[in-house]
């Protein structure tokens, strides 16, 4: 009715739109991508370092998580407490879990 507006007609309503098989299947790729780049990966390093920590033996250098280097002197496989000789004075007890690194022989020396 006015001269400088025009009419706004409104559209038919469009038909039900489907989406749910689209939907799961955009769901399953996420859950792939999930799989693949986080749960995997870490559950690999869970292993590695479970079986790092039960192949510990006496006479073995370690890196502590803390940063402490030292010999491993006694192993108690009941508690998952280990023995570490720093130097030759002083000794400390850890778990097992907080050793990140088996050290190759002779490093402790190098240093």
């Amino acid at each position: 009715m006015s001269l400088f507006i025009s009419n706004a007609y409104a559209q038919q309503a469009g038909g039900g739109q489907g989406g749910g098989f689209e939907m799961l299947i955009l769901l399953g790729v996420f859950g792939l991508i999930f799989y693949f780049m986080l749960y995997r990966p870490q559950a690999k390093r869970v292993k590695e370092h479970k079986a790092l920590i039960s192949s510990i033996g006496k006479g073995d250098e370690i890196l502590t998580q803390g940063g402490m280097v030292g010999k491993v002197t006694k192993v108690n496989e009941e508690k998952d407490f280990i023995e570490v000789a720093l130097n030759d004075n002083t000794n400390i007890v850890l778990q097992k879990s907080a050793i990140s690194v088996v050290l190759p022989k002779g490093t402790m020396k190098s240093i």
